[in-house]
């Protein structure tokens, strides 16, 4: 009695059946690439938020410097106050709106890259399923040959 050989079995029907190592490179290139152009989005955002809170910071010490400054009379106080509280609440709308625009900015780059790779995707899975189809016709033809 002999015993069956699995190992060679499997060989030789991967043989037959070979499978495109490249398609899983091209697809993994597309994948790296995705990764990259979405780094590069975020991370110009994060540069862009990080410019913002720069700006904020220092308009705001520019202005609470004003409020300090010592006045000639009581009142005066007061109206440093309300005028630091007012610029507060004007710049506190101007940076969220520039916050605002980042946002939208890296919404839109993500949707542009995302309907990108899609198509990316979809031409890597297309290209390596007619590259399969074809080998794998090959070699069925060549199996019913050999009968």
């Amino acid at each position: 009695m002999t015993t069956t050989d699995y190992s060679k079995m499997m060989q030789d029907m991967m043989a037959n059946f070979p499978m495109d190592a490249s398609a899983m490179q091209d697809s993994f290139k597309t994948q790296a690439a995705l990764g990259e152009k979405m780094s590069k989005v975020f991370l110009e955002a994060a540069d862009k938020s990080n410019e913002i809170s720069a700006k904020w910071t220092k308009d705001t010490l520019s202005k609470m410097g004003e409020m300090t400054k010592v006045k000639d009379e009581p009142t005066d106080y007061t109206k440093a106050m309300t005028d630091y509280a007012s610029a507060q609440a004007e710049m506190a709308a101007e940076m969220m709106a520039a916050y605002a625009e980042v946002a939208k900015k890296v919404q839109m780059e993500t949707v542009e890259l995302m309907l990108a790779a899609g198509k990316d995707f979809s031409e890597d899975a297309s290209a390596a399923v007619k590259k399969a189809t074809t080998e794998v016709t090959t070699a069925a033809k060549k199996a019913a040959a050999a009968k």
